[in-house]
């Protein structure tokens, strides 16, 4: 049985507990009184809608545990593709030539910032930055955004399949 499965089990038995105990201080607070079970029996129904709560309960701090390890995994591994994104522009800026101004001006581009937002950030114009932008693109033998953008991914993702293939 998956986790899943076990989980979903987990929840419908704590759902009937949950019916039961409301029921039974139902009962007590109105003052109905139930003749279809003996005390014994109630006890013991009790007692399993205890342990069924219990284990609810177990289950969900496990459930928790291990989603709280897979965000400190997923995290850990968002770092290392940033840091290898990171490495990959920078090799490729430096093959480029590109200077300083050029660096910021492509790595706002590829972060999708407009023309005017990025004239604002680096307190430039706009002709400023279309200026460097043309100098990239040319530098990068691309001639748009994304085109340069494209150089990157295929620098992460690796060669696309053949198309016969």
């Amino acid at each position: 049985m998956n986790r899943r499965s076990l989980l979903a089990i987990a929840l419908l038995v704590q759902a009937c507990c949950t019916v039961l105990f409301v029921a039974d201080i139902l009962g007590s607070v109105l003052g109905i009184e139930s003749t279809l079970l003996s005390w014994q029996t109630h006890e013991m129904l009790e007692i399993g809608a205890l342990l069924g709560l219990i284990l609810g309960f177990v289950l969900g701090a496990l459930a928790l545990i291990r989603a709280q390890r897979d965000v400190r995994l997923a995290q850990a591994g968002l770092k290392r593709a940033q840091s290898a994104f990171a490495a990959v522009m920078d090799d490729r800026f430096a093959t480029w030539g590109l200077t300083p101004a050029e660096r910021d001006v492509a790595l706002f581009a590829i972060k999708g910032m407009t023309t005017a937002e990025i004239a604002s950030l680096r307190g430039t114009s706009e002709g400023t930055v279309k200026a460097q932008s043309n100098a990239i693109y040319r530098k990068a033998g691309v001639s748009s955004r994304s085109q340069l953008l494209g150089l990157f991914i295929e620098d992460l993702v690796g060669d696309a399949p053949d198309a016969g293939a």
